[in-house]
């Protein structure tokens, strides 16, 4: 890398360093300033974090590697999660602020029993250091390895423990703000690569007659191994159900909006934001393919940057590289903390000071950090198809917490019993076929019924998880003993909602519009890039 490129890199982490100072010198007074960055961050920083947080290394590799090999259908989960955005704006987070909660362990007690509180913290805790920290860190490190020429193992350890210290002086306010910076150097690289690929392909109209039309299709037949209509119709949405409307790490950011209207209208923003990455991302990916057809698909977006880019620009679309990998790093260890402290620590010492409980957070996000770094030596025996493997995990642990929550909103008759029932049935069923397909690949299951389920495309077998468990919770809430009025305290009365609705008319006029343009956008998009237009 050129003297240009170096000074980009430093200047990006001197950026990130003092906005971390900033933040910590108004964050660590209680612990909702610190895990909620006090309640009035407002829906532009807020939605472009949203965006930031969801977009890691592993994002920019994976998508681009799966659009060279599979084309656009891949970007069906960034658009599907606009619809979601809404979901989390319009549905839950009214629920959420209401309730007053941290974490969303904490909202299932209040809404179900404290059963449903400790398996979700403890099944976040765990999916978050062994996929989203390892995931993001391996990713991240082999994209130093690749443009920097970096020990892959050095990189890990650097990246870590710089995003460690900001986020453990900063809080949740450091997050979000540096997450701010972040979105704008993510879109800004993205463009700037795509806009170069597709000009040395030979343009936009050379690039369309180069490559294949089915590349541009979002709509797989039923059959494809990867992303079948009916798995992206409705599988796909199951999953980023259980993401950005349940997901600590994404819904801990609306939580620090002043008001449910600027946390709705951020949820609208961070929408905007996400019709983004299928162009940034999986186009490069692309025209990727038709520029160098030998490099690998996870090694695509790397060689584009080391190639393509001029001298500057490459140090800034690397910084847009450690952006995305700080940004989902430091939410990962953010919204642990919460989840340490909030669901296990504050219920262990109640009585606990508020400077106590900001101390145990910045301690519970110095053993996430270790945790991650004693974890590295195995990172490189992960597969290679990084972002449909972490995709397949999600659709074997995300319908019966997904169902839970949904049922447990629309639902007043759902009670603690049936909710348990259904995540622990859930759990089990998607166990078992995790354990099933590792079986089936490595040769030593070979009973046909087991090998049929564990061959199930990952989205078919999330629509059949979530169906199941919507029934267990429904059954068995119906036959046992209704919930108390204290389980339902967050539920409006029809007098209620009828009086918010009236004093706040106006104020959704803007929202309203805003989301049903965002909706016909991604209509609008599925039917150019359908089979009957292309």
């Amino acid at each position: 890398m050129s003297g240009l490129d170096i000074f980009f890199l430093v200047a990006y982490f001197v950026a990130v360093g003092a906005i971390g100072y900033w933040s910590s010198r108004t964050s660590l007074e209680s612990s909702k300033s610190y895990f909620l960055g006090g309640g009035g961050i407002g829906w532009m920083a807020i939605g472009a974090s949203l965006f930031a947080s969801n977009i890691s290394a592993e994002h920019f590799i994976g998508l681009a590697g799966t659009g060279a090999s599979s084309g656009l259908a891949v970007g069906q989960f960034e658009w599907i999660a606009c619809f979601m955005l809404l979901l989390l704006g319009w549905l839950f987070v009214p629920f959420y602020l209401r309730t007053g909660v941290f974490t969303m362990p904490e909202f299932l007690e209040k809404r179900f029993n404290s059963q449903c509180r400790t398996y979700l913290s403890t099944v976040s805790l765990i999916a978050y250091i062994f996929t989203k920290i390892s995931v993001a860190v391996y990713a991240g490190a082999l994209v130093l390895q690749t443009i920097l020429g970096w020990n892959i193992w050095l990189g890990a350890i650097i990246l870590i423990i710089a995003t460690g210290v900001y986020t453990v002086f900063g809080g949740l306010r450091a997050v979000i703000y540096t997450d701010f910076l972040q979105a704008f150097i993510l879109i800004g690289g993205g463009i700037f690569l795509t806009a170069i690929a597709i000009t040395d392909v030979g343009g936009f109209g050379s690039f369309i007659e180069r490559a294949e039309p089915e590349f541009f299709n979002l709509w797989k037949a039923v059959n494809h191994p990867e992303f079948p209509w009916t798995g992206i119709l409705f599988g796909a949405p199951i999953l980023g159900l259980w993401y950005w409307c349940t997901d600590q790490m994404i819904v801990q950011r609306t939580l620090a909006a002043p008001d449910i209207e600027n946390a709705r209208r951020s949820t609208i923003f961070a929408g905007f934001l996400k019709l983004l990455p299928v162009f940034i991302l999986v186009l490069p990916g692309i025209a990727g393919r038709e520029l160098f057809p030998d490099v690998a698909p996870n090694q695509m977006y790397a060689t584009m940057v080391n190639e393509l880019l001029p001298s500057g620009i490459k140090g800034l679309v690397v910084a847009g590289l450690l952006a995305a990998l700080m940004s989902s790093l430091s939410s990962v260890f953010n919204s642990s903390s919460t989840l340490v402290v909030m669901d296990f620590y504050k219920r262990w010492r109640p009585d606990a000071s508020e400077r106590e409980l900001v101390r145990a957070g910045q301690l519970s996000t110095i053993v996430l950090v270790i945790s991650g770094l004693l974890w590295l030596p195995f990172i490189g025996l992960m597969s290679d198809q990084l972002y449909v493997y972490l995709q397949s995990v999600q659709a074997y642990i995300s319908p019966p917490i997904a169902a839970v929550f949904l049922v447990g909103i629309l639902w007043k008759r759902a009670n603690g019993r049936g909710a348990i029932n259904a995540l622990i049935a859930g759990f089990i069923l998607g166990a078992i076929r995790f354990v099933a397909e590792l079986g089936t690949r490595a040769g030593w299951i070979t009973w046909r019924p087991l090998v049929a389920y564990a061959t199930i495309n990952f989205l078919h077998f999330a629509i059949l998880l979530f169906v199941i468990s919507v029934f267990i919770l429904v059954l068995v809430s119906l036959t046992s003993a209704a919930p108390s009025q204290k389980h339902l305290s967050m539920f409006l009365t029809p007098e209620q909602r009828i009086d918010k609705a009236l004093g706040s008319a106006k104020v959704h006029r803007q929202n309203v519009i805003y989301s049903a343009s965002l909706v016909a956008i991604v209509l609008v998009f599925w039917v150019i890039f359908s089979p009957a237009v292309l």
